[in-house]
């Protein structure tokens, strides 16, 4: 099942170097807000991760995504946007170890005010 045309549209952009977020309007796809890894926040993380030995080719995790979620909720709270959906079917299509570390973005999204139609049911499946 896809999302409908109704509400703003949540799209994550998930690699094993990067996570980034992106809320488009329904009818445009135009993005409204954005948070992703690879802002200056989280750099010093990302540095770090380049250092370690032996080196890690994951360069995020849950809690960096919990933050990114966090950033993102009050972006769209400041430009009032309060519902968002996600394309369930795309979500679910994830590897398993990408939708374990998600649930924590979608949790912190929705302790800042927003409700994620669908996100629900994919913690039910992580």
């Amino acid at each position: 099942m896809g999302p409908t045309n109704q509400g703003h549209l949540l799209r994550l952009a998930l690699s094993c170097r990067k996570i980034t977020a992106q809320v488009t309007t329904p009818g445009t796809d135009s993005i409204v807000a954005m948070a992703s890894s690879t802002e200056q926040e989280f750099m010093a993380h990302y540095r770090s991760k380049l250092t370690t030995f032996p080196r890690s080719h994951k360069f995020w995790d849950a809690k960096i995504a919990s933050r990114i979620g966090e950033k993102l909720g009050f972006r769209l709270n400041d430009i009032g946007i309060s519902h968002l959906e996600i394309d369930l079917t795309e979500e679910l299509s994830r590897p398993i170890h990408y939708r374990k570390m998600v649930v924590p973005f979608f949790n912190s999204v929705k302790r800042a005010g927003i409700s994620v139609h669908g996100s629900e049911k994919l913690e039910s499946q992580a």
